[in-house]
């Protein structure tokens, strides 16, 4: 076989692209609004990426012309920055209490437990629904799980005999809340 002139072959290559092309066009231009989408999301990133790196070597820079201080806020307190003392200084929440005390439970022998219940709090009898329900060993998942259940009256017993024995925090806002959704309906 003989070979085409040179030019002739790529007429030839050039027809049979497009012709090729042609047949291809219906399938791919469902996809050129994507590609499209795609390479404009690539080129903001990619500029965000530069301005970001100029942004680092501009901070450099002014860190090494200015250099930062180190001074702190009169205002700023940091753990370092407390005393050493073995004692807690007065007025400063144990770890077992604030926002600590809905996940544990003092223990007797604990140093950090809290005082123990004044005596008032002790002689509460634990309402009918309360012994029913087992309160005294329910989580507060638990509590909510079961509080559909009960009526006003038993809410607010349960309510009053939380602020008289334990007074945990959110047991209390638990209650209080469903008491409140309870009076509306």
């Amino acid at each position: 076989m003989a070979t085409a002139p040179y030019g002739l072959r790529l007429l030839v290559g050039a027809a049979t692209f497009a012709v090729e092309e042609t047949i291809r066009l219906p399938k791919t231009i469902l996809m050129y609004p994507m590609t499209l989408i795609s390479t404009a999301a690539h080129v903001v990133m990619r500029f965000q990426q530069n301005v970001a790196e100029l942004v680092i070597k501009g901070d450099a820079t002014l860190e090494q012309i200015f250099p930062p201080k180190d001074e702190q806020p009169e205002w700023a307190t940091f753990d370092e920055d407390l005393p050493d003392d073995d004692d807690e200084p007065s007025g400063v929440e144990s770890r077992a209490e604030g926002r600590f005390a809905l996940y544990s439970a003092p223990d007797v022998g604990d140093p950090v437990a809290r005082p123990a219940a004044q005596p008032a709090k002790q002689s509460v009898s634990a309402p009918a629904v309360a012994e029913e329900l087992d309160y005294e060993e329910l989580t507060l998942a638990q509590l909510r799980a079961r509080l559909q259940s009960l009526d006003l009256d038993e809410l607010e017993d349960l309510l009053a005999y939380e602020e008289a024995t334990k007074g945990r925090a959110p047991f209390q806002t638990l209650l209080a809340n469903r008491i409140t959704r309870a009076t509306v309906k």
